[in-house]
Parts: structure tokens; C-alpha cells; sequence
């Protein structure tokens, strides 16, 4: 399991970073490398989720947008400095709730 949460975490950093470098190129005039560094960020966000051991594409996706979800909130604090209200975290552990079930629910 702790293998499964730390690809989520790479995979969802790694799409952040990775379209965070382009919105700077593309939204606030930073020089071509960010884009090129941002796309080729996202080509391995686009690897990594396949390391996971669960078989099946749509559930591995499913969860990892609410894990997502998450990493978004917390980079939107600590990058962007724009603290999360109460809602958010709300809405972040309804999420989890989410992946949790979608991951490991039991199934025949």
C-alpha cells in the first residue's frame, strides 16, 4: 500500500509541476524552457501511474484524481500562498473517502 500512496504522490506532483512550469511559460511570459521542462514533466506524469499494481486503467485514474485533488489544495497553500478554507478540506477528505473505496473496496 505505502508503494501504491507514493506513486499517487509522484504522479500528482509531477502533473502540478509539470502544468505549473507551462502556465508560467504560457500565462506569465517565462521563457521557453519552462514549457519544455513542464511537457516532458508531463510525459512521465503519464508513465508513472502505470507502475501501479492495480489492473485496471479507469480505477487507477479514478483514485488518483481524488489524490490529486489533494496535492492541488496543498501546492494552491504552499506555492500560491492562497490558504484552504474549511470547504476545501472538506471536499479533500470526502476524496479520500473516495479513493479508499474505489482502491480497496472488496470485490468478487
Amino acid at each position: 500500500m505505502a508503494v501504491a500512496v507514493l506513486l499517487f504522490i509522484v504522479a500528482g506532483l509531477a502533473e502540478i509541476g509539470g502544468g505549473y512550469l507551462v502556465w508560467l511559460w504560457l500565462r506569465e511570459g517565462r521563457p521557453l524552457w519552462y514549457g519544455f521542462v513542464g511537457a516532458v514533466i508531463l510525459i512521465a506524469y503519464g508513465v508513472i501511474p502505470t507502475l501501479q499494481n492495480f489492473p485496471s486503467f479507469g480505477r487507477v485514474y479514478a483514485a488518483y484524481g481524488g489524490v490529486f485533488i489533494v496535492l492541488a489544495i496543498l501546492w494552491g497553500w504552499l506555492v500560491d500562498k492562497k490558504t484552504p478554507d474549511m470547504y476545501d478540506w472538506i471536499g479533500a477528505v470526502i476524496c479520500m473517502i473516495g479513493v479508499s473505496v474505489i482502491l480497496w473496496a472488496p470485490r468478487h
